[in-house]
């Protein structure tokens, strides 16, 4: 579904070009759910804004479905870590933008968007204004209206980071029954292994600056997972050991790139 091909990137700063990241080789099948994890600076987040299109590559290649990335395409759909609702729209108008921006029909996709608020937990509230919702609330309309489109691609840059802990978990499992009911493509930027754990396929290992690929965790834990007392923890935990290890080898050689499924 998505294929990366050496790919790397270069920004000029005053000091000079800065290398952000070099030979990344990567494949995510459909319906995969890959999390991207490493170091503040290591380049998380600028990789996944060359996968929707906002950036371009400085080399190598990137497609989707077989087609080359050279700018945002509609089936693919990013979520941000804030939620960028605007403000003096009701919640079932945030959720139904994107319709309007693209000229679909609104009234073909209302259903749509309350049926994604009804699987989100927000029946009830499609009226209510953005000051009205919870910070997680809010991060759940915007997750609606990212999916309004029924996208093939969902790239999701920290999301969750400025949640509290209990929010960030309950966000996780919500995340989770989205992604098994929708079967959408899922790359998801993180800061937290047990985060990264709990919610991806494979997750993968980023090195320092510039970044590449240091390896690829295969997560074999059944779903939907969770942090509860009787139910993955000690999975995760021993998931969780192994990429902390991982993100502490600052010395080690990083590989040029590990081939996905």
């Amino acid at each position: 579904m998505i294929r990366l091909s050496d790919v790397s990137r270069t920004f000029d700063g005053r000091s000079g070009r800065v290398e952000a990241l070099r030979g990344i080789n990567l494949d995510v099948a459909e319906g995969e759910f890959v999390a991207v994890l490493g170091r503040s600076g290591c380049g998380k987040s600028t990789l996944l804004r060359m996968i929707a299109g906002l950036l371009p590559v400085s080399g190598g290649e990137i497609t989707v479905a077989g087609s080359r990335i050279t700018r945002p395409r509609r089936d693919v759909a990013m979520l941000f870590q804030k939620p960028a609702l605007l403000p003096w729209r009701s919640v079932l108008d945030n959720v139904l933008l994107p319709a309007e921006i693209f000229g679909w029909s609104r009234a073909k996709h209302r259903d749509r968007a309350r049926q994604l608020l009804e699987l989100s937990g927000l029946a009830g509230f499609e009226k209510r204004l953005p000051h009205e919702l919870s910070g997680g609330m809010q991060q759940r309309v915007s997750l609606c209206r990212s999916l309004i489109g029924q996208p093939r691609v969902m790239l999701m840059d920290e999301p969750f980071s400025a949640l509290d802990a209990l929010t960030r978990e309950e966000l996780s499992g919500e995340l989770q029954r989205v992604h098994m009911e929708t079967g959408a493509t899922v790359v998801f930027v993180t800061h937290s292994i047990d985060e990264a754990v709990l919610l991806a396929d494979r997750v993968v290992v980023l090195s320092p600056r510039p970044g590449r690929i240091r390896r690829i965790v295969d997560v074999d834990i059944p779903r939907p997972r969770t942090l509860g007392r009787n139910a993955h923890l000690a999975d995760v935990a021993r998931v969780s050991a192994d990429l902390h290890e991982l993100l502490m080898e600052r010395d080690l050689p990083a590989t040029a790139g590990v081939e996905g499924r």
